[in-house]
């Protein structure tokens, strides 16, 4: 099972993205609402359409995510190129719990090499803990956590290439 990257794919990797968020709605999960998953609120000067991808196997889609170059909303600090940021990963059913995540890690990570990009960061909810333990399975580690209103909310999650 060989992942192919198929990048610059707005259109496609947002209706696999809408297609995961539905499975997760209807069983109650905490996932990106079907709003935040459009074209006005995911395409920014950061996401461009060259930053979306869907990654294929044996030609068929199997999960897609956004990888950008900067982050100013959690990374503020961080110069463009500084990192690679792994947004919105997601992973159609068929191809849950067959490794995908780690196929898409080690994608995105030649990718960054092509580059000169030495990190690969992203972010989640400091209440999901099973994507959590998904990130920290991958190499990631949580490099930072951002409180709101005493308690944390969000963890920042790093992997050092």
């Amino acid at each position: 099972m060989e992942l192919v990257l198929v990048p610059n794919s707005p259109g496609r990797a947002m209706a696999v993205m809408r297609e995961v968020a539905a499975w997760g709605r209807e069983r109650g999960l905490r996932v990106w609402p079907e709003q935040w998953l459009t074209p006005e609120e995911l395409l920014t000067d950061e996401a461009g359409p060259s930053n979306f991808y869907v990654g294929a196997v044996d030609g068929e889609e199997a999960c897609a995510f956004i990888l950008q170059w900067s982050d100013r909303e959690w990374w503020p600090e961080a110069e463009p190129f500084e990192a690679g940021y792994l947004h919105k990963l997601c992973v159609r059913r068929k191809f849950a719990h067959r490794g995908m995540t780690a196929q898409v890690v080690a994608a995105v990570k030649a990718e960054c090499a092509r580059r000169g990009v030495r990190r690969l960061r992203l972010d989640t909810g400091a209440e999901e803990t099973a994507v959590g333990r998904i990130y920290l399975a991958a190499g990631f580690e949580v490099v930072r956590t951002i409180e709101r209103d005493g308690r944390p909310s969000m963890l920042l999650y790093e992997l050092t290439l």
